[in-house]
C-alpha cells in the first residue's frame, strides 16, 4: 500500500508570481542554507524541489543546485519547438537544468481554460524530455473522502492514459487551494491512499509519489501519519521558518500519527 520504502517524503514549493527576480534569488539562498545543514536533507530523508518563475530558472539553479535541490518550471508547452509565441518547451527545460514540470494546476485550468487534453499533452511532453510531470489533481466541489477518492483516481486515470514514466502525483483539491485550512486528515489519506494503491497497479509509472497541496503546511505532515509521500508548499513556504519546521517533522515525527484508512482502495 505503501511507496517503496527507499523513497524519501518529497517536499516542493511553487512560487507561482507571488516573488520579484531578486526577492526568488534571497529566498533561494535562505533555502538553500537550510537544506545544507538540515538532518532532514542531508540525511536523505527528505527531497526538496523548487519551481520558481521561468525568468530565475537558471539563476535560481545556479543558487540551488549545488544543495541537492531539484528544480522545476511551473508550466510546460504541449510542443518541444515551433512558432509558439511566449511558449516554454520541455528541451529547453531540461537544457537549463529542470527535472520537475508542473501540469494540471486548478488555477491554469480555470483561467486558461486547460482541459484534461492540453494537460495529458502537457504531461506526455514533460515525460518524453526526461522530465518529473508534477500532475496537479484534485475534485472541484467538496464532498465525502471516498467520492473525492474515486474522482480522483479516475482523473489520473485519464491523464495518464498510455503514458509511461515516472510522476508526481500532487492531491490537490480544488476547494482547499488558498483556503485558512486544508482538507481533514481523514480526507487526505483517504485519497492519497487510494491513489498510492492504484499506482501500485502500474508499473509503467514504477518510482512515482503521491503528495499532497492545497493550504499545506507545518504540523500537517505529522497529522497525515505516512498515508502521504510528501507536500506540495504554495504560501506557507514564503517564510523559510516554515520549511524548516516541516523538515523538522519528517526528522522527528510526532507519536500521534494517524494511520491509514481501511478499504480505501479503489479500482
Amino acid at each position: 500500500m505503501s511507496a517503496p520504502a527507499h523513497q524519501p517524503l518529497l517536499l516542493g514549493v511553487s512560487l507561482k508570481m507571488y516573488f520579484g527576480h531578486h526577492q526568488t534569488l534571497n529566498w533561494a539562498r535562505k533555502i538553500a542554507t537550510l537544506a545544507d545543514e538540515h538532518p532532514a536533507v542531508t540525511s536523505g530523508e527528505a527531497r526538496l524541489f523548487v519551481l520558481p518563475a521561468f525568468p530565475t530558472l537558471v539563476p535560481a539553479a545556479g543558487i540551488l543546485a549545488p544543495y541537492g535541490i531539484a528544480l522545476g518550471a511551473q508550466d510546460i508547452a504541449t510542443e518541444d519547438t515551433g512558432p509558439y509565441t511566449g511558449e516554454v518547451g520541455g528541451p529547453l527545460l531540461k537544457e537549463i537544468g529542470c527535472r520537475y514540470a508542473e501540469v494540471g494546476h486548478a488555477e491554469r485550468r480555470r483561467l486558461y481554460g486547460e482541459g484534461d487534453t492540453v494537460v495529458a499533452a502537457k504531461t506526455a511532453a514533460a515525460l518524453r524530455n526526461g522530465l518529473t510531470p508534477v500532475l496537479c489533481i484534485g475534485e472541484r466541489d467538496r464532498g465525502t473522502p471516498q467520492e473525492a477518492a474515486e474522482r480522483t483516481v479516475a482523473e489520473a486515470a485519464r491523464l495518464l492514459h498510455g503514458l509511461d514514466g515516472t510522476v508526481v502525483l500532487a492531491y490537490e483539491p480544488q476547494w482547499a487551494i488558498g483556503a485558512p485550512e486544508p482538507a481533514s486528515a481523514e480526507h487526505i489519506a483517504t485519497v492519497c491512499t487510494a491513489l498510492r494503491e492504484w499506482l501500485n497497479t502500474r508499473p509503467q509509472q514504477a518510482g512515482s509519489q503521491v503528495i499532497y497541496g492545497g493550504s499545506a503546511g507545518p504540523g500537517l505532515l505529522t497529522r497525515l501519519g505516512g498515508t502521504v509521500e510528501g507536500l506540495f508548499l504554495g504560501r506557507f513556504a514564503h517564510d523559510p521558518d516554515n520549511v524548516r519546521a516541516i523538515l523538522d517533522e519528517i526528522s522527528a515525527p510526532a507519536d500521534d500519527e494517524i494511520s491509514a484508512p481501511a478499504g480505501t482502495a479503489v479500482a
